[in-house]
């Protein structure tokens, strides 16, 4: 072994030094690991809005690590250029035996990786992949056949009973950290050498305590509280370990489980049908006539719908980055059925506003609104805002918290009568249903 030889561990949605399966792989190849990350330009040049929290959060937690890693006698790589020209550059700088990073299951990452694994092979290179964002991935969870589950329930089952079976590993990467490259790294980009300017946002910590697991059945579904962990971004980014959270959902909520296990589901779906990125799952509901009226969904971006529970969900959106999940439902509903607005639009939309974004999620999410995806919500199944609010707002504080106007003639009337809308949406998806 050359002096000089290295592996490298490329850090991408797994921003910790923690329980990092990828990372722990490298740490005990038997080479001094070198730790990179790359901000792709192809990706960050094509947001136009300048100001992103997500960008921000990034740079936070690789300021973080570098930090950590710092102190150890090692930093963090970290550059900004497009893939291919990064890699061309780490590998004519050093003497790169093997590369190690976690697998990412979206169509570009997965494109990304094929062309990097080719690029690697033809120097005997060989790029390690390892399972960390999820807990059971690609073909591990299907039916008996072979084939992949496309019903919730079913698949949960499944994944339960190879959970009961396999157990869930744990690797302690945190333990072996003297085999990071001791060396001087450069120092970190900041945000404005990438294009950025700073962001003033609060982000949730990455830790949630027993109880909230514990009631999360109990208060799910209410707005105005605390109920929710707010842990997506971290699970987004993986600046928290899956495996952990599933250990302690296991002991302490079911419920709080199954919403892990719905995460995967989506997940899976994309793996095996990456055409839902554009398309229905359900080719059927991609002959729906949309209305698509620009100056309504502008209302609906704006908040300014004149339904409150709507409003407020968009507001929060558009404030913080983060909606409620039960909001979420309701203002999709919203979009996809009473405007008639393609859910595609929402799903855009969302895609640029929320902190936690993930491709999976958003577009499963934005699927079941609309009746095309996966285990959806029937189509006629139409989301009436006035009873979703007084079922889980019914004293109003989480609208009065995002529209104070409301109740006040500067608010708005409604854009659409309620009964007349759902009746037309019914028509209409009838109509291309058949």
């Amino acid at each position: 072994m050359s002096s000089n030889e290295r592996s490298v561990f490329w850090f991408r949605r797994d921003l910790r030094l923690q329980d990092n399966a990828g990372l722990f792989a490298a740490l005990n190849s038997g080479l001094p690991v070198l730790p990179i990350f790359i901000f792709d330009k192809n990706i960050l040049d094509a947001l136009a809005e300048k100001k992103d929290a997500r960008v921000a959060f990034i740079h936070r937690q690789l300021t973080e690590l570098d930090t950590q890693l710092r102190a150890q006698g090692s930093g963090l790589l970290v550059l900004y250029d497009e893939s291919e020209k990064a890699w061309d550059y780490i590998l004519n700088q050093y003497h790169i035996k093997a590369v190690y990073a976690n697998r990412d299951y979206e169509p570009h990452a997965r494109e990304r990786d094929d062309s990097l694994s080719r690029k690697l092979a033809q120097k005997g290179i060989t790029l390690h992949l390892f399972k960390d964002q999820v807990i059971f991935e690609q073909d591990e969870v299907v039916k008996d056949d072979g084939k992949p589950y496309t019903v919730f329930t079913p698949f949960s089952k499944k994944w339960k009973l190879r959970l009961q079976q396999q157990g869930i590993p744990s690797y302690p990467s945190e333990s072996n950290t003297r085999s990071f490259l001791s060396w001087q790294a450069p120092p970190l980009p900041s945000l404005e050498d990438i294009g950025f300017v700073p962001v003033e946002a609060e982000f949730p910590l990455p830790e949630v305590s027993d109880d909230l697991i514990s009631y999360y059945a109990r208060r799910r579904d209410i707005p105005s509280v605390r109920g929710t962990s707010r842990l997506s971004v971290h699970l987004r980014f993986g600046t928290i370990s899956v495996r952990q959270l599933a250990k302690r959902a296991l002991n302490l909520s079911e419920t709080y489980l199954n919403e892990l296990i719905w995460r995967e589901f989506y997940m899976q779906i994309l793996w095996h049908f990456p055409r839902v990125v554009n398309h229905a799952f359900k080719p059927v509901y991609d002959q729906i006539i949309w209305r698509n009226d620009e100056a309504l969904f502008v209302r609906w971006c704006e908040g300014k719908t004149g339904y409150p529970i709507v409003d407020a969900g968009m507001r929060e959106l558009n404030a913080t980055g983060f909606m409620h999940n039960r909001v979420r439902m309701i203002v999709a509903s919203f979009l996809c059925k009473n405007l008639l607005i393609d859910w595609r639009w929402g799903e855009r939309y969302f895609a640029t506003k929320l902190l936690d974004f993930e491709l999976a999620s958003n577009n499963g999410g934005w699927q079941w609104a609309a009746g095309s995806g996966v285990d959806a919500a029937p189509y006629f199944r139409v989301f009436n805002p006035t009873l979703q609010t007084q079922r889980f707002d019914p004293q109003g504080a989480y609208i009065r918290q995002w529209v104070p106007e409301y109740g006040t003639p500067l608010y708005p009337r409604p854009v659409v009568d309620f009964a007349e809308s759902r009746k037309r949406c019914l028509e209409v998806y009838k109509a291309a249903l058949g």
